[in-house]
């Protein structure tokens, strides 16, 4: 199967870019990573983020611009190349090698200034393109139990902390 645009295609513009002390790819240890996100002062007046600081936590939607079209994943892999772990389809996982290239993560949100959303724990590399940001409200995470398989524990077990 081809990973090529649909007839139907949709078009993104990014709202801004994240700037961040990590610039290369890297799988663990994003807690307490402090990053900024600079909205685009072209588009976006100050009014854009009135309310938000009284929210803990956003959502951002970013794209995975540093993967290659060649690269995405239309079948099923091993999460991180690890062969020790089972071969799933591209839909059980969070690989940066998705047919549309989108990452969504949630992070703390630490302060504003102006136009610069202040962060803690955004698992996103230095310049990349940001297509929307929201607040984080519980009510609309999870409903009852969140299942989960015993891999994806063990592959996340250093995410956020060093081992």
């Amino acid at each position: 199967m081809s990973a090529t645009a649909a007839p139907n295609s949709i078009a993104l513009v990014p709202i801004g870019r994240v700037r961040s002390p990590r610039d290369e790819v890297s799988h663990d240890e994003w807690g307490d990573v402090r990053s900024r996100i600079h909205l685009d002062p072209t588009r976006f007046e100050v009014d854009a983020l009135r309310g938000l600081e009284a929210f803990s936590h956003l959502e951002v939607v970013f794209v995975f611009d540093r993967i290659p079209v060649d690269r995405i994943e239309v079948g099923s892999l091993h999460p991180r190349g690890r062969v020790e772990l089972p071969k799933v389809g591209i839909f059980a996982t969070r690989q940066k090698e998705r047919t549309n290239r989108l990452g969504v993560s949630r992070c703390r949100l630490l302060a504003i200034e102006e136009l610069v959303l202040h962060v803690a724990d955004l698992d996103v590399l230095d310049g990349t393109p940001v297509v929307d940001v929201k607040p984080w409200v519980a009510r609309l995470g999870p409903r009852g139990p969140v299942r989960e398989p015993r891999w994806i524990t063990e592959l996340m077990a250093d995410y956020y902390e060093p081992r």
